[in-house]
Parts: C-alpha cells; structure tokens; sequence
C-alpha cells in the first residue's frame, strides 16, 4: 500500500515549509556574506555589484526560463533551481575554506545561482495556481509574504549570533542543508500539471516562439502592460535606495552590525504581520485598490526611512513600508493569477518578471558609485547638498546614502499615484475577463 503524495492546499503547505526553511539559509547567507564583502572592501559599489550580477542574469534568461517551466514538470523545475543554488553555496564554501574567496567570486557565482533562480519564480507561482482554489489566492500570496518575511526577521539574528560561533563557513554548510530540506519537501508532494486551455494551444511552436510569447501576450493586454511598466518605475527608484540599505547604516552607526540585524528583523516583522494579514483578510475585493494604494503606503514608509536618523526610527519606518508589501504583491499577483490561464502562466509570468524588474540592474550598477562618489560628499558638513537637505537628513559619514533613500520615497509615491491615473491600469479588473477552466 503506498500513501497518496499530498496536493491541494495540503500540498502547497508542505512546499511551504521548504521553502521557510531554504529562505532561512539563504537569509543567513546573504547577511554573513554582505558582511564580510563590507569588511573586506568598506564600499557601497561592491555591495551594489554583487546585487547587480546576482540579478541581471535571472532577468535575461527569465523568457527562456518561462517557456521551459510551461513544457516541463513544474516540480522538477523547482527542484532544479535549488540544485543550481546548492552548486553555488558549495563553490562559495570550498573557496572560503581554502582561503581563496575573493569579492570577485561572489559576482560569477551570484550570476550562476541568478541563472537557475529564473526559473523559481514563475515555476513556483504558476505551481500554486494549480495547486490551490481560486479563493485560495489570496491566503497563499499571504503566506509567501510569511515566509519571505518571517526568515527576514530571524535569518539575520540567527546569522549575527553564528558568525561568532561558527563563522561564514558554519552558516554555509547550514544553507546547504536548508536546501537539501527543501528538494526533500518537493519530493514529497504532487504538482497537478495545468489543462491545456484554447490560448496554450495556439501559442504552441518553437522554443523561440514561445518565449517571446509571453511579451505578445502583454503587449496585446495594455492593462497588463500598464501595470507592469508602474512596477517597472517603481523598481527602478526603490532599488536605488535599497541597494545602499547595508552599507548606510554600518555608516550611520559605526559598523553596529547588531543594529544592522535588529533593524533587519524589524522590517521582517513588519512585513510578516502584513502577510498574517493578507493570508485571514485575504486582500481587497479591488486588488488593483491594493497594489496601488499597498504601493503608496510603502513608499511613505521609505521617506520615514531617510528622514530617521536614529535605528528605533528606521525601524519604525521600515515596519510601515513593509506592512504594506505584502498586501502590494500579493493583489498583484492574485490579478495575474485570475486573469491568466495557467497553462501560459511559465511564459507570462516570466515576462512579467522581467518587464517590472529590468529597470532595477541600473539603479543596482549606479546606487554605489553614486553613494561613494557623489550622494557622501555631497552630504558632509560644507557639501553641496547639506544647505538643501542637510536639517532634514543630517550630515556625515552615511547621510548621503540616507538622502538617496528619501528622494526614492518621494519618487516611489509619484509613481503610486501615476497609476490611479491612467484608466487602463486603474480598471484592469473591470477590463480584462477572468480565466475560466474549460470544461
């Protein structure tokens, strides 16, 4: 007699928990690892350059990657992924063990974890479409935000505390084992393979074909598109300021790398309790009325974060603005997961991806030259910035970085507002009809 592999909601809880933990060793990971690159190189543009080639290839490879997920098994996929990201831990900890890591390192084996990671995102989201009811969207979106959130706020603390125990090499070998958990968990359950719907079967030729396919689907749905290229200028502002994140408040407070992690966790708990939220409310009736309204209020929260000058209101500010990401990304998502059939839901979905997301690797490549070359002079005593913003941000070491943070605020609020304004983003509801399963 053999037990049924868990589905349906069921299911996607066990792949849940997986991913917690994985999220969790990652979390560890990247904290240890920004560490030791700001000690090793006391710059913002070498934090900004890991982030950038961590980034830029899941975003080139993404139509590829989409296409693929919607020809293969989407548990496989998934579990492909997280292989990919084993290699590259385990190239990170022989170099280190040895004695041979180098800042350098981290830029092609950030790439290589970005190339697999392409494939995660729209593997993983259109997975849970088939997994779980359409009602269900929303608490699923909620506890993602959970997991996501949840390991922010303990990944950095439970890091801080092993860097003194076990070091970058300990926290390595532990998010090795999280991710051999999280391969386990998919092994576990089963992943319903979606119905081919009228659309999948038109849009069915070469792999080339099919991963432009997904830019043709948008590009037809202006409303999809509207609302993606709101999320476009959103990332290219936010990422401007987040890049910096680190180095700003090691600057700020004199390489307190306890403050670095409270504050860490507390913007995690801000955007664990906005997934708590989301997971019982299960969102608005007008989601759009959340992705933009989420998107406002977070953005109002990162002003908080510039203008604070002291770790209790960073972590005030960065508590609000991540309350609201939750509810932001989830009524995002639960439109596409609404609108779009799931068979076409690899392609577009990794479009998607890459439309809202490719703005961010230039802000990512210019945050750090212009953190070290422009924003920080400018913003010490007698800069040429301080008689503008210096009573409001401050002066000294890390008060450039803050000002970026600020004028990111300002602009992420325009764009919020933008959305409101134009009709095709404003009542992407109302225009685009709701995919329904043939029968």
């Amino acid at each position: 007699m053999t037990l049924a592999r868990p589905t349906g909601f069921r299911g996607f809880t066990v792949v849940w928990f997986g991913q917690v933990i994985s999220l969790l060793g990652t979390g560890m990971t990247r904290f240890a690892i920004t560490i030791w690159a700001w000690q090793i190189t006391g710059q913002a543009t070498a934090l900004a350059l890991v982030s950038f080639f961590s980034f830029v290839p899941a975003i080139i490879v993404s139509p590829l990657a989409g296409a693929l997920v919607d020809r293969w098994n989407r548990k496989l996929t998934m579990m492909l992924s997280d292989l990919g990201a084993v290699l590259s831990t385990t190239i990170v900890l022989l170099l280190f063990s040895t004695g041979n890591l180098q800042i350098w390192h981290l830029y092609i084996t950030g790439a290589f974890t970005g190339f697999f990671h392409a494939f995660q995102f729209p593997a993983y989201s259109a997975a849970i479409t088939t997994m779980v009811s359409q009602k269900q969207y929303g608490r699923a979106s909620g506890m993602r935000s959970m997991a996501q959130f949840g390991t922010q706020i303990f990944a950095p603390m439970l890091a801080a505390i092993s860097l003194n125990l076990i070091g970058l090499q300990g926290i390595l070998v532990i998010d090795l084992a999280t991710f051999l958990i999280a391969i386990g968990t998919l092994i576990l359950i089963h992943i319903p393979r979606p119905s081919v719907s009228e659309e999948g079967r038109r849009s069915k030729g070469s792999l080339w074909t099919e991963s432009v396919y997904g830019f043709r689907y948008i590009i037809q749905r202006r409303s999809l598109l509207g609302l993606q290229l709101v999320f476009f200028s959103l990332n290219l502002v936010v990422s401007f300021a987040t890049t910096v994140f680190t180095p700003m408040v090691m600057a700020r407070t004199g390489n307190n790398t306890t403050i670095l992690g409270i504050i860490q966790s507390t913007l995690g708990v801000g955007g664990l309790v906005g997934g708590v939220v989301l997971s019982i409310w299960g969102g608005p009736k007008r989601k759009i009325h959340g992705v933009l309204t989420g998107m406002i209020l977070t953005m109002v929260g990162m002003v908080g974060f510039g203008v604070g000058d002291h770790p209790y209101a960073w972590a005030a500010a960065g508590f609000f603005a991540m309350f609201f990401v939750p509810i932001l990304n989830g009524s995002n998502q639960a439109i596409w997961q609404i609108k779009v059939a799931p068979d076409l839901q690899g392609r577009v979905f990794a479009t998607r991806s890459l439309i809202s997301q490719i703005s961010a690797p230039v802000s990512i490549l210019l945050s750090g030259p212009l953190a070290d070359y422009v924003f920080e002079p400018a913003m010490m005593p007698g800069g040429q910035l301080t008689s503008v913003l210096g009573g409001l941000i401050g002066t000294g070491p890390g008060a450039g970085m803050k000002s970026m943070f600020f004028i990111a605020g300002i602009l992420g609020i325009l764009v919020g507002l933008s959305g409101y304004l134009f009709p095709i983003v404003r009542n992407i509801e109302d225009i685009l009809p709701d995919y329904k399963a043939e029968t």
